[in-house]
């Protein structure tokens, strides 16, 4: 047994150490595997025969490709690629008119913190979907494609997949809300955790930006050992396994998903709580679907810096709108788009 250290090119938050570290551990030889964020750089321990680092890190790449992950001897120095901005800007402005748009006709609306709705849950659930963050779930996705198809199953296990995440958005997101209500959250108490969404959203959109790579450190995340608990999920061979792993993706730790709970627990209420993650769920099934029923890799289409440029000025924007939200609904300021 031999310890290598790799940096890993492309890992963004704490999604992407799940990932590497469960497509890692899965490979033949390795025994053991420990990523870091902070570093950016992935420990892998096994029984590589007379293989080279160099050549240990190529190998290993080849399982991480397709998620937009790269294995290296040596740190390899930060491209923020300005030019993507250019094409980022234009695209992130035209979604952002669209999205004013939306909400001048009462589709969507943040005026205040209680009147955030189901179409801006899904929008933000729709931005989610491809984002670096959602990764895990998309590895999940495409783990269960790949395990169950060598068996023949390509479709029941899919469906059972998405059936069992809308269930646990629906069940749990109900259960949260419900929770408000028991723990009686007070005007200032739906103040703070109206903020906590606000940054939660601006260190995402930071850091989708990829310009800043110290945010990827203050990022908030769900403990690491329980989304790797959840992630191993997959292993377990069982017809139900697929419905099983849709219900813990609401456990992952994608930010998105917690900024929604979060903001869940301030609508004191079952029924609403469950819709509003709901309608968050929904806005991520059809990325999640594309990957249950084709090739195509969480990041194959998406790999530019372009792409996550423009989805992150565009959760930048959510995060200033969710801001100014909860001063509204604070009363400290007039609200926004009051037409």
């Amino acid at each position: 047994m031999e310890k290598y250290k790799f940096h890993v090119k492309g890992m963004h938050c704490a999604s992407c150490v799940v990932l590497t570290e469960s497509q890692l551990s899965d490979l033949p030889g390795v025994f053991n595997v420990k990523a870091s964020l902070k570093q950016l750089s992935v420990e892998v321990t096994g029984d590589f025969g007379s293989k080279t680092p160099e050549d240990i890190a190529k190998d290993l790449s080849v399982v991480l490709k397709p998620y937009g992950y790269e294995l290296s001897i040596d740190v390899q120095s930060h491209n923020p690629k300005w030019r993507g901005f250019l094409f980022a800007v234009p695209l992130a402005l035209g979604f952002i008119i669209f999205f004013i748009i939306l909400q001048k006709i009462g589709l969507v609306n943040l005026i205040t913190t209680s009147d955030v709705n189901y179409g801006t849950a899904f929008l933000i659930g729709l931005v989610a979907s491809v984002s670096t963050c959602m990764a895990v779930v998309g590895g999940l996705v495409l783990s269960i494609s790949a395990n169950f198809a060598k068996h023949g199953d390509k479709f029941q296990p899919q469906i059972l997949f998405h059936i069992g995440r809308l269930i646990s958005f629906v069940i749990l997101g109900g259960i949260i809300g419900a929770l408000g209500a028991v723990f009686k959250i007070g005007a200032t108490g739906t103040f703070i955790l109206s903020i906590t969404v606000a940054l939660v959203l601006f260190i995402l959109g930071i850091n989708l930006l990829d310009i800043f790579p110290w945010a990827k450190k203050i990022q908030p995340t769900m403990p690491h050992f329980i989304g790797k608990r959840m992630h191993s999920f997959k292993d377990i061979n069982h017809t139900l396994t697929p419905l099983l792993v849709g219900v813990v993706t609401f456990f992952l730790p994608c930010g998105f998903t917690q900024s929604m709970q979060i903001y869940t627990l301030t609508t004191g209420s079952f029924f609403t709580g469950a819709l509003i993650m709901t309608a968050f769920a929904i806005g991520t099934l059809p990325v999640l679907l594309l990957l249950s029923f084709s090739s195509v890799g969480i990041h194959k289409k998406t790999q530019s810096g372009i792409f996550f440029k423009t989805a992150g000025l565009i959760v930048l924007f959510f995060a200033i709108l969710n801001l100014i939200s909860a001063f509204a609904g604070a009363g400290i300021i007039p609200p926004l788009f009051n037409f």
